[in-house]
C-alpha cells in the first residue's frame, strides 16, 4: 500500500508539473502570438512608410528637375550678361568723344547754309545728319543695355 501511495504522490507530483508547464507553454504561446501580431503590425507599417518614401522621393526627384531647368535658365542668363557687357565696352571704345561731338556736329550743320556746306565738301546735309543721329542712338541703346546688365 505504501508503495501505492508513493506512485499515486509520484502521479500526483507529475501530474502537477505536467499541468503547470501546460500554463506555462500557454503563457509562452499566448505570448507570441502577441509578439507575431505586434511584428505583424510593424511590417505593414514599414510596407506603407517604404511607399511612402517612394512617393516622396519621386516627388523630390520632379521638383528638383524644374529647379535643374531655372538654374540651368540662370546660368545661360548669366552668359549672356557678359557677352552683352563685352559688347557694351566694345561700343563705348568705338563710340569714344562721338557722342558728345555728335550734338554740336548737328547745330553745327542746322546752323549753315547749303553753299557753306559745299564749300566744306557737305553734299547731303540730312544724310550727313542722319548718320549722326545713328551714333546717337548707338549710345542710347548701350546705356539701355547697360542698364539691364
Amino acid at each position: 500500500m505504501k508503495q501505492v501511495k508513493e506512485k499515486l504522490a509520484n502521479i500526483e507530483q507529475s501530474y502537477d508539473k505536467s499541468k503547470m508547464t501546460m500554463e506555462e507553454k500557454t503563457r509562452e504561446v499566448k505570448a507570441l502570438e502577441n509578439k507575431v501580431i505586434s511584428l505583424e503590425k510593424y511590417l505593414s507599417l514599414h510596407k506603407t512608410l517604404a511607399e511612402i518614401k517612394g512617393i516622396l522621393w519621386t516627388n523630390i526627384i520632379q521638383s528638383l528637375s524644374g529647379v535643374w531647368r531655372s538654374i540651368q535658365t540662370i546660368y545661360q542668363q548669366v552668359d549672356l550678361i557678359k557677352v552683352s557687357q563685352v559688347e557694351v565696352e566694345k561700343t563705348r571704345s568705338i563710340l569714344g568723344q562721338m557722342p558728345e561731338q555728335a550734338n554740336r556736329l548737328i547745330n553745327f550743320l542746322n546752323n549753315k547754309t547749303s553753299k557753306e556746306l559745299e564749300a566744306l565738301d557737305i553734299r547731303d546735309k540730312i544724310g550727313t545728319i542722319l548718320d549722326i543721329k545713328r551714333v546717337l542712338t548707338m549710345r542710347t541703346l548701350m546705356q539701355k543695355l547697360d542698364k539691364r546688365c
